[in-house]
């Protein structure tokens, strides 16, 4: 019967990564954020505001709502958490390294594949001749008989 004793010790848990510390924590996010419904806010207060709407109609205006767009946000400030979740796969040593055997029998399915994949474009290529009829009286073939002006 085992016992906790007889259990080998592990690794304490690594903390969970959590989207709101990259979206939400950070003081730039956090501005970022509440910036976005101040400026949707004045967007829409540009329509009985002549002022407000000159500006909203100008080029930097259409910049900034890009910007401002909680899309562009969420995509912005998610890099972070999606480069360290990604970073959390990566592998950790415990495989074997491959063998001198493996290898050589992994470079010969490659170029078995390489050969049939070349056989398979030399028998669909309409401008090899191992292709056959595909290539012989082809009517767009430079070599087509048909085709050989006099200029």
């Amino acid at each position: 019967m085992n016992t906790a004793a007889d259990m080998p010790p592990t690794d304490p848990a690594a903390p969970r990564l959590r989207l709101a510390d990259w979206l939400w924590r950070p003081w730039y996010a956090k501005a970022w954020w509440a910036t976005i419904p101040v400026w949707w806010i004045g967007m829409a207060a540009s329509t009985k505001i002549a002022p407000l709407e000159a500006f909203y109609d100008s080029a930097p205006a259409g910049f900034l709502n890009v910007l401002f767009f909680p899309m562009t946000a969420l995509l912005a400030l998610g890099v972070g958490y999606a480069q360290d979740w990604l970073t959390a796969f990566a592998p950790q040593g415990e495989g074997d390294p491959i063998s001198d055997e493996a290898r050589a029998r992994i470079a010969r399915l490659w170029e078995e594949h390489d050969r049939a994949m070349e056989d398979i474009r030399a028998g669909s290529d309409i401008h090899d001749p191992r292709s056959g009829a595909l290539y012989i009286g082809n009517p767009i073939s430079p070599n087509n008989g048909a085709r050989i002006s006099v200029f």
